[in-house]
């Protein structure tokens, strides 16, 4: 049977902490936690987002009608701007974006641009082609795709995945994220990591209606969060409490992962716990010790983002990052900090 979150009754505190137990010090406020349980996941996934706006990720020549190249959106816009709009009509797709140089007749259009969060506005003057189109030498994406590794679910089915941002390959850039979906996906191949080259797993991502899981709903620094539809099928029916940041300790732990297609434990040793770290999701320090994992995949490899950590029967974290001179090396985010969205 499952069993989800504990109804116990918050409380809080306020201790005196004093010198030589006399003389006051300083006021402590302390507050009771509710023990949470969640089912661990470690099922991979084929994830589709939406971004909000169209995302640029460079520049380039283009050849126009006198036979010369020009580059007409240089120094106007850079990689990592969103496009919100075209002569003042709102735009969120690259077709959309198409259409309106198009419509411009070859006069400069004016581009609303979000820019490190701050709207801007700016001026470009399409290149004409001898086939008759304009066109503003920019390179946008609106979508992308990929795998990665369920981390978690709630009991009312909201999860957390990936332990990391959804971020632009090319600009590097955290996703501005209108909308997305989950999806089943069949590990298909596995590319070996090893110094200076990480691996990767290798997914196949059928976008039929009967394959979707769920949809994505926010993309943030430590992974990515939404709503499935039911729990799937292949999953272990297990609950577990979440454990704190506290409750981690150096020595073995566990990875939940699948790599073909079968949930499996791979131990792991925990060499560190950074309570303090810069980065949200690079609190745990660890390295791969499973010889059936190190002889799959070499240890950790891209695709493995969000496989959960467990460690004395209680779920941890999850998996966030690789070391590029080191695949048997890897960071994790704290489970309390993906279970704060």
């Amino acid at each position: 049977a499952r069993i989800w979150d504990t109804a116990a009754q918050k409380e809080s505190y306020r201790l005196t902490c004093r010198f030589l137990n006399l003389i006051p010090v300083k006021q402590v406020d302390v507050h009771v936690v509710d023990k949470t349980y969640v089912m661990p996941s470690g099922m991979p996934v084929g994830i589709y987002t939406k971004t909000k706006g169209v995302l640029i990720i460079g520049t380039g020549k283009v050849a126009s009608t006198d036979g010369l190249n020009y580059e007409p959106a240089d120094q106007i816009v850079k990689p990592g701007d969103y496009i919100l709009s075209v002569n003042g009509k709102d735009i969120s797709l690259k077709e959309e974006l198409i259409n309106g140089i198009q419509a411009s007749g070859g006069k400069p259009v004016v581009l609303g641009i979000l820019r490190d969060e701050k709207q801007i506005e700016v001026k470009v003057e399409p290149v004409a082609l001898s086939d008759g189109t304009y066109k503003l030498g920019i390179w946008v994406r609106d979508d992308m795709a990929g795998v990665g590794t369920l981390t978690y679910i709630k009991s009312n089915l909201e999860y957390g995945a990936l332990g990391h941002p959804v971020s632009d390959a090319d600009t590097g850039c955290m996703i501005r994220l209108e909308n997305g979906t989950v999806y089943r996906t069949n590990i298909v191949g596995i590319v070996k990591g090893k110094d200076g080259a990480p691996g990767e797993l290798t997914g196949v991502i059928n976008y039929k209606q009967e394959n979707c899981l769920g949809t994505i709903s926010k993309n943030t620094k430590t992974g990515i969060y939404g709503k499935l539809d039911a729990v799937p099928e292949e999953m272990e029916d297990a609950v577990v409490e979440a454990g704190l940041k506290q409750d981690i300790r150096r020595g073995e732990a566990y990875i939940l992962s699948s790599l073909d297609g079968v949930l499996r434990q791979f131990r792991i040793e925990i060499e560190d716990v950074d309570f303090h770290s810069k980065e949200e999701n690079k609190g745990i320090l660890f390295h791969v010790t499973d010889e059936l994992l190190l002889s799959e995949t070499g240890g950790i490899v891209q695709g493995m983002s969000g496989s959960p950590i467990l460690q004395d029967g209680k779920i941890i974290g999850a998996v966030t990052h690789v070391f590029v001179s080191d695949a048997t090396k890897g960071y994790g985010v704290f489970i309390e900090k993906m279970l704060e969205n």
